[in-house]
């Protein structure tokens, strides 16, 4: 019987110096660790009272090893009280509201009554302090009150006076119990005057063990380092007040244990130099032990390293499928998969213990929890005594389930579950068309492996995780896998009107597709390559739409001279081509949403990989020429700057002369830089057709951003004919040197150039005026990318730490960790976007369920 146990409430208290004391295991008297036989010193900071962390010690408070003992507590007497750096403020609080001669709370008797009725009804410590105003006169014993200050860190100036550390807590222990109830203390286990300290609570050896160098010298912990300052300090502070030193030595021994005990809580403490070690690297002490990135909780509790995971460089791999993941041998051999050996399996098993080639067992578990190594030597014996109960841990083989990530994880397909297929080399890899959900390229990109230890892992990643479950995107409800850039080029040169194929060619992109019945040839002996593309898609699969190919106004539908309008009929495609709207979208969505899963990473599958045998034996490529337009297009081109220029001083004309009409809710120099800002994106946009016409539709350069595959025609605008107005926050370039941005300019110049229009292309090549100008919209650019990094990412955690405990319950309704319901119905419709078609109907086919 299990018998459960709900925690009532938790409470947070300060420890008395008789609790430490309690606690403590041993009284620490002597500022040293380890002696000449490397032996840990009785009452130093390493006591074996303390808890051991060197083996074959025993600890002499329990008589535990290294294992089983946990550590225990010790304790320093100071011989001055110190002020706890952490309540410094708690302790301004409470003098404030004090009386500096009588230490009674500062407010009239007639309100101490009221706030004592209301005491008991509710906490009423913040109405009390806000109360509490700046009385010159205690209401008690009419002792006027001088101004106390905090000098920070832990320094209380009363008037012009420092008070000593012993009148501070002689103060606060003088406030009667009945008074700090009012402020919120409850005394019975907060006394305020704990939070000056006489004793210091030494932490287990085991919290901070030191450890052997390479020269076998040891190497103490930041923690017991700071631990042995303080002891230093207190005993030349004890020697100096029993020989009788003069006070003000004294005072500056005892300012040295505060700045000691300070920085032993907190390193980190405004005010204050940090505490340093000989190489000049600060402490790492208590509040620095758990607060960041690399603190206790986030370092090692939220997150942690873990076994059964490799991390490696990642390339692509077109072959694979895009549920695959390619594992270097060297992974394969290292990380290992449990079997548990039962009557049905018992035989395979020793087979498998046997066997001398990859894939090895690695160790054999056996039921009394001992591991055994599997070597040639001892796989005999090893095969020959494994019974029921045992676990053989078998070395990666193809097929076995892993989950793969790369970070930043960002949203849930971060982390997808993949089949290991055992490939040579020493990187990671990934099918092309699984790199957007990770966000993934193969610049020096590194990812994750991790294999899921049982039954329940694997079949829990099987089912939630799998790539091919992951297609579209439950953000937008769009295609997410697909194929892009070189799948998206080949299959337009597959599918467009004039793509044709001999028989030994058409046999060779079926085989790719797995398919080996040839159909039968649709132009004479040759096949179209509609005719062969057609051959992946299910029979009864039908769709029409417009793509971006279409340059007509009004639609020709099948008519279209550009193959702009897509028709599939059962399963062949009659008209068009296709390109990036049809791979990457139209075509997955509609076979996963009237299909499945498996039918549509089958045809992603088959179509990225035929799309690239196809690019690459018809070839595709850019240069310079390209990118040329004829004599006839330039003249155009400056006829255009020309213009653009005129206008600009025009307006700038207009602008001097005060007669700009103005843009409602613009000052006159705000409605010139609109106006400016506008005349000059309408040119870069004029040259757009100038541009078209001069490379044709045929161009690389033009037919790359047609089709949607790569770049756009701001692109080969920017390469060929001109740049245009660079931007610095939205604007044209403002900040400058009294007056002008460069000293090649006139003051006041309010003209295109002297702004930032670059009327040079990438191909003629910039003037040093425009290239700093385009620098210098390039640096914004940069600088933008990199803080918006780091904000979206503070801004997720946050988010994920507040909405952590919302859970979905099987009733659909939205919950938090203690059963409050946060939504009646899963985002308001209880709509899952992935199973949502664009008309905003919810799905009704198989996948729904």
């Amino acid at each position: 019987m299990v018998v459960e146990k709900a925690v009532e409430k938790i409470k947070f208290s300060l420890f008395s110096p008789d609790m430490v004391r309690k606690i403590s295991a041993a009284k620490i008297t002597v500022p040293d660790t380890y002696n000449e036989d490397g032996y840990p010193i009785d009452g130093g900071l390493v006591d074996q009272r303390l808890g051991v962390i060197d083996p074959g010690l025993r600890c002499k408070t329990c008589g535990g090893k290294i294992r089983s003992c946990s550590g225990h507590f010790g304790h320093i007497e100071l011989v001055r009280p110190v002020i706890h750096p952490e309540f410094a403020k708690v302790i301004l609080i409470l003098l404030k509201a004090t009386c500096q001669s009588c230490h009674r709370v500062l407010v009239a008797k007639k309100q101490i009554d009221d706030f004592k009725i209301a005491l008991n009804e509710e906490d009423v410590a913040e109405q009390m302090l806000a109360s509490i105003k700046k009385l010159s006169k205690c209401p008690y014993c009419e002792a006027k009150q001088q101004d106390i200050k905090l000098e920070k860190p832990t320094t209380f100036n009363l008037g012009d006076r420092m008070l000593l550390t012993t009148e501070v807590r002689e103060a606060l222990a003088a406030i009667p119990n009945d008074d700090l109830k009012l402020l919120g203390v409850n005394p019975e286990y907060s006394r305020p005057e704990w939070t000056v300290l006489t004793v210091l609570l030494v932490p287990p050896v085991t919290v901070r063990p030191s450890i052997t160098l390479e020269t076998g010298e040891r190497s103490e912990d930041d923690l017991t380092h700071k631990l042995v300052d303080i002891m230093r300090i207190n005993q030349r502070l004890e020697a100096n007040i029993n020989a009788g030193a003069p006070q003000l030595i004294i005072e500056d021994l005892w300012e040295l244990l505060q700045y000691h005990v300070t920085t032993y809580f907190n390193n980190e403490t405004a005010g204050i130099p940090p505490a340093r070690h000989r190489s000049g690297r600060p402490l790492k002490t208590l509040s620095q032990r758990l607060k960041g990135k690399e603190g206790r909780f986030r370092y090692n509790l939220s997150g942690k390293r873990v076994n059964f995971s490799a991390r490696t460089v990642i390339s692509p791999d077109p072959n694979i499928s895009i549920n695959d993941v390619g594992v270097p041998l060297q992974i394969a051999q290292e990380l290992t998969v449990p079997v548990k050996v039962t009557d049905w399996n018992l035989e395979e098993c020793k087979k498998m213990v046997l066997r001398n080639e990859y894939p090895l067992v690695n160790y054999v578990i056996r039921p009394d929890g001992k591991r055994k190594k599997a070597t040639d030597k001892s796989r005999e014996e090893l095969a020959t005594t494994l019974e029921v109960g045992c676990i053989v841990e078998r070395q990666l083989q193809n097929g076995d389930t892993v989950l793969f990530n790369r970070q930043p994880s960002l949203h849930r397909m971060s982390i997808m579950c993949h089949n290991v297929k055992v490939l040579p080399g020493k990187s990671f890899r990934l099918n092309l068309a699984v790199c957007p959900p990770y966000n993934a390229d193969f610049d020096g990109d590194e990812m994750n492996l991790h294999v899921p230890q049982n039954e329940e892992a694997r079949v829990e990643a099987e089912v939630l995780m799998r790539v091919q479950d992951q297609i579209i995107s439950p953000r937008h409800g769009r295609a997410l896998i697909k194929g892009q850039e070189d799948h998206v080029s080949g299959a337009y040169f597959l599918t467009r009107k004039s793509a044709e194929f001999d028989k030994a060619e058409a046999c060779k992109l079926l085989s790719i597709a797995g398919i080996y019945q040839l159909p039968k040839p649709d132009r004479g002996d040759k096949y179209s390559g509609r005719l062969l593309f057609s051959q992946l898609l299910p029979k009864d699969f039908n769709l029409s739409y417009v793509s971006k190919l279409c340059l007509e106004p009004v639609c020709k539908k099948e008519e279209c001279k550009d193959d702009g309008y897509v028709v599939i009929k059962n399963g062949k495609i009659v008209s068009g081509a296709i390109e990036s709207k049809g791979f990457e979208s139209e075509l997955i969505e509609k076979i996963v949403r009237d299909y499945d899963s498996d039918v549509a990473r089958e045809f992603i599958d088959h179509a990225t990989r035929m799309a690239l045998y196809v690019i690459s034996k018809q070839g595709f490529s850019v240069d310079l020429t390209s990118y040329t337009i004829p004599e006839e297009g330039i003249r155009q081109v400056d006829e255009i700057i020309e213009n653009a220029k005129r206008e600009v001083d025009s307006l700038v004309v207009q602008f001097k002369n005060k007669t700009l009409p103005r843009l409602p809710g613009r000052t006159l120099r705000e409605t010139l830089e609109e106006r400016i800002m506008m005349a000059l994106s309408k040119t870069r946009n004029n040259c757009e057709s100038i541009v078209q016409t001069s490379l044709g539709a045929e161009n690389t350069s033009i037919l790359m951003a047609r089709i949607g595959s790569r770049g756009s025609i701001l692109n080969a605008i920017q390469m060929s004919a001109m740049l245009g107005q660079q931007a610095v926050r939205g604007k044209r370039m403002s900040r400058g040197y009294r007056g002008r941005v460069l000293i090649h300019f006139k003051r006041g110049d309010l003209g295109a150039d002297a702004k930032g229009f670059v009327a040079s292309s990438f191909k003629k090549g910039l003037n040093p005026k425009e290239f700093f100008f385009h620098s210098m919209g390039g640096r914004e650019s940069l600088v933008n990318t990199a803080i918006r990094t780091a904000r979206s990412g503070y801004m997720q955690r946050r988010l994920i730490n507040a909405l952590q405990d919302l859970i979905v319950h099987s009733d659909g309704t939205v919950r938090d960790s203690g059963g409050r319901i946060v939504e009646f119905i899963y985002g308001g419709d209880g709509n899952d976007p992935k199973k949502i078609t664009k008309g905003g109907e919810a799905m009704t086919g198989p996948e729904r369920e």
